[in-house]
């Protein structure tokens, strides 16, 4: 006579209709991710105004030339007639900028779903990111604080090149949130090591 292994049992037992619709709100989050990827198309419009103004503005363009001065903020006692090094590095680190905050968002909407919501089951896909494989809410909050404090960097890099443009309570309060979420960062990583050092001692128990 043969009996059912308990776990196994547990496993195959159907979930009871209010944890069944618990668990179906998840879906909700799915207009949430659909409404980033919808902010990322627009990024990537920007991107591409941005670049095909400067492209122009090399060529001669003014009207190019003054979106871009217009776009960056930025200001000079003398007309501005030409690019110069100061402008084209503004429009470049604002460039890099929107890069940077779409790779935040990719990171948010392919590791919040695969999280939080359901598998993408892209085992064995050649184009599979690497951070993807071993994704979790601990990784995802230290990854997204990591991204922030790149973004954060290029934002106050772009301040202090176009520091004259700025009050100095501006760079300062820049400079201070920038510290804090340099200690924000270090935290949560410090929080994620203790708790992945206790899960580890606990599994050698």
């Amino acid at each position: 006579m043969s009996t059912k292994h308990p776990l196994h049992t547990s496993v195959l037992r159907p979930l009871q209709p209010v944890s069944r619709f618990i668990f179906a709100s998840r879906w909700l989050q799915l207009p949430l991710y659909l409404g980033l990827i919808a902010a990322q198309g627009v990024y990537v419009f920007h991107f591409w105004v941005e670049l095909v103004h400067l492209l122009e503005a090399a060529w001669g363009n003014p009207h190019a030339l003054q979106a871009l001065v217009t776009g960056i903020g930025y200001k000079s006692d003398a007309t501005v007639t030409t690019l110069n090094e100061t402008i084209i590095m503004l429009v470049v680190l604002a460039l890099i900028d929107v890069v940077m905050i779409s790779n935040l968002l990719i990171m948010v909407i392919v590791g919040g779903y695969e999280t939080f919501v359901s598998r993408l089951g892209l085992e064995g896909h050649p184009d599979q990111p690497e951070w993807l494989s071993h994704v979790n809410a601990s990784v995802l909050k230290v990854k997204l604080a990591t991204a922030i404090i790149g973004i954060s960097s290029i934002h106050l890099l772009k301040t202090f090149i176009n520091a004259a443009n700025y009050e100095n309570r501006v760079l300062i309060a820049q400079t201070a949130i920038h510290i804090a979420f340099l200690f924000s960062a270090m935290a949560i990583a410090y929080t994620d090591k203790i708790m992945s050092s206790h899960a580890a001692a606990s599994a050698s128990h």
